[in-house]
């Protein structure tokens, strides 16, 4: 499981020695006591930590670098309580390598009128303090999250919710390992890329192992493993009649059990947090990975089919921002089209690597051919996903550049039963209309794989775009294809000259 509640924000509050003791003081415990009540907030996924106030060059440099080099630090909040002057806050902002974001608020939310003198507007001076902060990051060209609104207001909360959710996933990436088994399916273009620009661009790696190898680890598998999961899978699913002890397909199960146990373990073993596989590589293998595969990224691991390296790292990024939320983010396919005027419909499925996160209700447990790979009939869950808001969203490789686009889409309840089609399955309406979000997903150059997620909005990948440094491409309910491909226009031309 994906725990956050043990990664850090660390919250910095600037001032300057100008305003003498007492104001420093009061400011001390003003920003302490809004740090505690950021940590202590149920919205805020992550633990904020209070730092001493930074009122000299050197306090915050030191700062910064302490944040930098801490391991559970994912990020910085900054708030100017008083006037910071900013030139202090160059050399720190200068060796910033963790997201920053700036929250633009303060202590009182009303004004006393009453009772407001000049002593008051000495320390409460957020209002313009923020803005000489803000001109400076901006002038850096840092990018950074700003938030504005006081620190107990429920959007305020959610919107830090949304950014550090952000940040944990980008935190998560730098020097994950993620495994490729096999290579890319042969001569396929959008699923592959350029993986040492990837490492040195996000922090991870991505490096082949011989299918052999896994192959060694599945073989060393006892009887008693398999039996002790083929119970679970007795518990947690409903199984076919012919999965059954006894049933004729029962034994493909007990094979993929034993590849669910082995690959697990390579994984563990090896500190990888995602892999890919491909049906073309699976040499010694008895079936290709379905019920593993969806057990493993149930579990948390980033998966793609297919060499699809770009997109089973961005599964395990959505699976971090959403730890703990209702709702799934899983590898998906947009396979076929229900092109009905009054009702238009994407298919969304896989061969047979669905997350079972998605389920609407028990999966089933069953055993089917599958006409490519040549191997024996593989296991897999067969399930609907649940209506409701949801999105797509694929990493490419542009050639100078990644690009991130993101679909909001609606899925819609089965209206028919699928009998003949074995597999997890997903159906829904592009947004703004099928037209529309379809055409501008192909203008974008957007792949055929994605992640499909239930409880992440688009604001989720936009702080995480920004955190990474790349392009995001957003396909909503207010898109229109004029506009969107001007953006793209526009895009091309900002990302040469940057």
């Amino acid at each position: 499981m994906i725990n956050l509640k043990n990664l850090e924000l660390w919250f910095l509050t600037g001032s300057q020695h100008l305003y003498g003791e007492e104001t420093l003081r009061q400011a001390a415990i003003h920003a302490e006591e809004i740090a505690r009540y950021l940590d202590q907030s149920a919205q805020i996924p992550v633990s904020v930590v209070f730092k001493p106030i930074v009122k000299t060059s050197d306090e915050i440099y030191a700062a910064i670098a302490d944040a930098n080099h801490a391991t559970n630090c994912i990020g910085i909040i900054t708030w100017m309580h008083t006037f910071s002057p900013a030139k202090m806050w160059i050399r720190g902002l200068k060796i910033l390598n963790k997201p920053l974001l700036h929250l633009h608020t303060q202590y009182n939310r009303d004004i006393p009128w009453d009772s407001i003198d000049m002593d008051f507007m000495n320390l409460n001076q957020s209002a313009h303090g923020d803005r000489e902060f803000g001109h400076i990051v901006s002038k850096l060209r840092i990018n950074r999250k700003v938030i504005t609104g006081h620190w107990r207001d429920g959007n305020v909360l959610n919107q830090i919710n949304v950014w550090a959710r952000a940040a944990a996933a980008w935190h998560d990436w730098q020097g994950a390992q993620f495994a490729r088994f096999g290579d890319n399916m042969r001569n396929v273009a959008v699923t592959d890329g350029d993986k040492v620009t990837a490492e040195a661009e996000f922090g991870f790696s991505v490096n082949t192992h011989a299918v052999g190898d896994l192959v060694q680890v599945v073989n060393a598998v006892s009887e008693a493993q398999i039996d002790q999961l083929i119970d679970e899978y007795e518990h947690t699913y409903t199984l076919a009649a012919n999965v059954r002890h006894g049933g004729d397909k029962h034994q493909n199960v007990r094979d993929a059990a034993q590849i669910e146990i082995g690959l697990r373990q390579f994984l563990v073993d090896g500190g990888f947090k995602g892999f890919s596989n491909t049906f073309e590589d699976l040499h010694g293998l008895k079936q290709l990975p379905g019920i593993a595969t969806q057990r493993l990224m149930q579990a948390g691991f980033g998966y793609a089919g297919e060499g699809d390296w770009k997109t089973a790292v961005l599964v395990r990024a959505a699976k971090v921002m959403a730890a703990g939320m209702p709702g799934g983010n899983a590898f998906m396919e947009d396979y076929t089209y229900h092109l009905d005027p009054s009702n238009t419909m994407v298919l969304g499925a896989h061969m047979l690597e669905v997350d079972p996160a998605l389920a609407n209700g028990k999966p089933k447990l069953e055993v089917h051919p599958l006409g490519i790979g040549g191997k024996e009939d593989p296991a897999r869950l067969v399930f609907d996903a649940a209506g409701g808001p949801a999105l797509n969203a694929s990493l490419v490789d542009m050639g100078d550049r990644f690009r991130l686009i993101v679909n909001d889409v609606e899925a819609q309840e089965p209206q028919h039963g699928l009998p003949k089609l074995p597999v997890a399955r997903v159906l829904w309406r592009p947004l703004p209309d099928m037209n529309t979000g379809c055409t501008a997903w192909i203008y974008a150059g957007g792949a055929h794989h994605t992640v499909y997620s239930q409880n992440l909005s688009v604001e989720y990948f936009r702080d995480f775009a920004s955190i990474a440094g790349i392009e995001l491409l957003h396909i909503g309910k207010d898109t229109r294809l004029t506009e969107f491909q001007k953006e793209i226009q526009w895009n091309d031309v900002y990302y040469k000259i940057r």
